[in-house]
């Protein structure tokens, strides 16, 4: 039995180091789109930050979902935030499931760069609507009455750039449209694309839609902003998914540029366990397919590599 699980966990070890390699190669092609996606979440939360300076509170607003949904309360506020945070860990964590199980059908560094490139593109318009008009925010700190309602003019200009975490848990005047579902519908729609469950897919649809009400039950947003955020962010994720070209599908088989290891028998193993199959390693050298076209390369040494998942 121990035997057992020592060559299980050699498996494993060998998996993700192959795994770690094959990201690393991507991560090294692909930085500057990761950078700038991260660059680009920082700049939103600045600009979050910077418009709690021209909010003013007010009466709040009519709003037909505050009529018809009870309102939770500051004390059960954390209900939304919970199912949020759930949605977003689950998500990251299926992002990096390539590194753990054998059955896998994306590279999690590409994956990544079409994520953040939705996140950024609706958190632009997002940022252009809430300048453009601020309404009195519903939520608790918002209210006439709350010292945190306004922001006094900034001391100096490093205060202006700490985001956090005030700035992160307690903004006001960025409303149209939700963050919250920015994330949650981006996440949800790549998953419906990327993922293999289908009880999942249903499952993380009705979670986003009791999120939704739950937003408007905390009072955090009015409703208008949840139902803008909704076909908002579908038509936009559906606009950049057709124009940017497709990923590769490992369930299918597609190829990546690795290097050739000095070692032959570590290139083997490393090819199986990328492959899941014992391959003939003399049909690697010189030639490698990648995104369907044929290279031939006289003085770099190449290995190709089909990646086969279920």
């Amino acid at each position: 039995m121990s035997f057992y699980i020592g060559r299980e966990a050699s498996k494993l070890w060998k998996r993700v180091c192959a795994e770690t390699t094959t990201e690393i190669n991507l991560l090294i092609e692909n930085w500057k789109y990761v950078l700038g996606g991260l660059i680009c979440q920082y700049v939103h939360g600045l600009a979050a930050r910077g418009v709690h300076y021209f909010h003013r509170p007010g009466p709040t607003l009519q709003d037909v979902g505050f009529f018809l949904l009870p309102e939770l309360g500051q004390d059960r506020a954390y209900i939304s935030e919970t199912v949020f945070t759930f949605v977003f860990l689950s998500f990251v964590l299926w992002t990096f499931h390539p590194f753990i199980f054998k059955s896998k059908k994306i590279y999690t560094v590409l994956l990544w760069c079409r994520v953040l490139a939705f996140l950024v593109a609706c958190q632009f318009l997002r940022i252009v609507t809430f300048y453009s008009t601020q309404l009195p925010g519903p939520n608790y700190h918002c209210r006439e009455g709350s010292k945190l309602a306004t922001l006094s003019r900034p001391d100096n200009l490093l205060e202006v750039f700490i985001i956090f975490p005030r700035g992160m848990l307690y903004g006001c005047g960025d409303l149209i449209f939700s963050s919250h579902m920015i994330f949650s519908l981006v996440f949800v729609r790549t998953y419906q694309k990327y993922g293999t469950r289908r009880f999942i897919k249903q499952c993380a649809w009705l979670i986003v839609v009791i999120q939704s009400l739950l937003i408007i039950a905390s009072r955090k947003h009015y409703t208008v902003d949840v139902v803008v955020a909704w076909y908002t962010v579908n038509l936009v994720v559906y606009f950049i998914d057709h124009k940017l070209p497709e990923l590769p599908d490992r369930s299918g088989g597609s190829a990546l540029l690795l290097p050739l290891s000095k070692d032959s028998r570590t290139k083997e193993e490393n090819h199986k366990l990328l492959n899941g199959n014992s391959g003939d390693a003399t049909d690697w050298r010189l030639r490698t397919q990648v995104n369907g076209k044929i290279l031939e390369d006289g003085k770099t040494v190449h290995v190709e590599t089909v990646i086969n998942g279920v």
